[in-house]
């Protein structure tokens, strides 16, 4: 393998290997380094909306992500603690569509594996180390594989890392030495059996400090996926089991739902700092998508689509730019033009979430929206579709 690509992506979650097949069907040397060996576990709600769906085909993975049998979602109904419920059909999203139940080890995967037969280097159970810094500006990464470092270079360096933004907390810590903030909310995520959801829902529970997601994937299981404040989570001891039966089953639906489930994976769980956008330049030469570049609220059912439309764009910047950036230069104008229509696409819907976000942490407030929500169908369809920008400027 040369060392020497147009792009380096760093993670190979929906956002980095929607990129990377993107870029790599157009004939881009692609690098793309993943921490894991995939198929592999991921804390998500694995909810796909069906917009989604349209990405799947123009990325040629439709028919294999069908064969994985995923479970099919008409409604997302969102029940308050004391159990007033509003339904949002899923067909508001895409005319007589269905969103999918999906788990992340099937749907990643298959993502993954179409980003190598596009033509994209992949590199598995390779941890970025560092990035390499040429003229104050990245221009590659050290790779770390069964033991031995690796130096590949490019012009153009992608964070792709999700919520972990793992180059871009490097490259601010390398200027600001700062550190972490500590946490406030904690998000846990396990397959269930026995639940009783609603057939063909995914059902969202609100309660004090957090709220969750439940809902069929495939072979016949459960994802619940919740989040809760650190100090609950403390409370309880840091026991995932404990903390869905004391803090999510105080959401009466929730209660009902779970009373009988029990836990057939491994919990998984990660400390969440905030929500909304973060860089998307922490660096010259590096670019930030997905998660990485901003953090939308899980209660949406959009962060997959987000993470798959920020890497189709972010290919068709480098696309428009391609003699710049193997000539090295101007990677600063190419960053300028992806901050534009970064923000063209995603501000309406992230300023529309962190102002549904301070209801949704607040039993009461979330009780009294669900109920406003729920007097007409019109004014619901139209706040449902501004978290999806594009959805609501054509609907």
């Amino acid at each position: 393998m040369s060392n020497s690509f147009d792009v380096i992506i760093a993670g190979g979650g929906p956002a980095g290997a929607s990129a990377a097949i993107h870029r790599a069907a157009r004939g881009a040397r692609v690098l793309l380094a993943e921490q894991k060996k995939f198929p592999r576990e991921k804390l998500c709600g694995e909810f796909i909306s069906p917009e989604c769906l349209i990405h799947f085909k123009e990325l040629g993975v439709d028919d294999q992500m069908l064969k994985a049998q995923p479970s099919s979602l008409r409604e997302t109904v969102f029940y308050s603690k004391n159990g007033r419920s509003v339904a949002v059909p899923s067909s508001w999203f895409q005319a007589n569509g269905f969103a999918w139940g999906l788990s992340r080890s099937e749907m990643d995967e298959c993502l993954l594996r179409r980003a190598i037969d596009a033509g994209a280097e992949v590199v598995e159970n390779a941890q970025v180390v560092d990035v390499v810094f040429e003229d104050d500006a990245v221009r590659g990464v050290i790779v770390k594989q069964a033991g031995v470092d690796a130096r590949y270079l490019a012009p153009i360096t992608i964070d792709a890392t999700g919520r972990a933004r793992a180059l871009a907390r490097r490259v601010v810590k390398r200027r600001h030495a700062l550190e972490r903030p500590r946490a406030s909310l904690v998000a846990f995520k396990a397959h269930l059996k026995h639940t009783r959801v609603a057939q063909g829902a995914c059902e969202i529970y609100f309660y004090r400090g957090g709220y969750g997601g439940l809902s069929t994937i495939e072979n016949g299981l459960s994802n619940l996926c919740f989040i809760a404040s650190a100090r609950d989570v403390r409370t309880c001891g840091a026991d995932a089991d404990r903390v869905m039966r004391e803090v999510v089953c105080q959401n009466l639906r929730a209660a009902q739902t779970l009373a009988e489930a029990n836990a057939c994976s491994p919990w998984l769980a990660v400390s969440l700092e905030n929500f909304g956008r973060h860089s998307l330049q922490p660096e010259r030469g590096l670019l930030t998508i997905g998660d990485a570049a901003s953090f939308i609220d899980p209660f949406t059912g959009s962060g997959m689509l987000m993470a798959l439309e920020s890497g189709e764009l972010i290919s068709s910047v480098l696309l428009g730019n391609s003699k710049k950036i193997r000539a090295e230069s101007d990677t600063i104008s190419i960053a300028e033009r992806y901050r534009v229509l970064y923000k063209q696409r995603f501000d309406s819907r992230l300023r529309v979430c962190s102002l549904m976000r301070r209801a949704a942490f607040v039993p009461g407030l979330a009780s009294l929206a669900i109920g406003l929500f729920g007097v007409s169908s019109s004014f619901r369809r139209r706040v449902t579709l501004a978290t999806r920008f594009d959805s609501y400027r054509n609907c």
